[in-house]
């Protein structure tokens, strides 16, 4: 009755004890991989920096016509950006 017992005890304290010794490890072994992965981040490209403004000027348009109550019934944001987008890429 006793082995049982022991067992049961060491089981139980196996089982709450903090394991630093793996913890430590697996934390080195996947923060390494991370830190040489990392490239210096290149600066946007034109397109990207108009996109950029044109995505501001829709988002600015849909919360005015929205709070408006102009905006079609159903729509969602991405159907309206895809619209206004167009439209500023054409010059409209």
């Amino acid at each position: 009755m006793s082995k049982i017992l022991y067992t049961v005890i060491i089981a139980a304290a196996l089982a709450t004890a903090p394991l630093p010794q793996f913890l430590s490890s697996a934390t080195a072994q996947t923060a390494a991989p991370a830190a040489a992965k990392t490239k210096p981040k290149k600066p946007p490209s034109p397109g990207q920096i108009a996109a950029r403004e044109r995505q501001k000027k829709c988002g600015a348009e849909w919360k005015t016509a929205k709070a408006a109550g102009k905006i079609a019934k159903g729509m969602k944001w991405p159907q309206y950006w895809s619209a206004c987008n167009k439209r500023l890429k054409s010059g409209g």
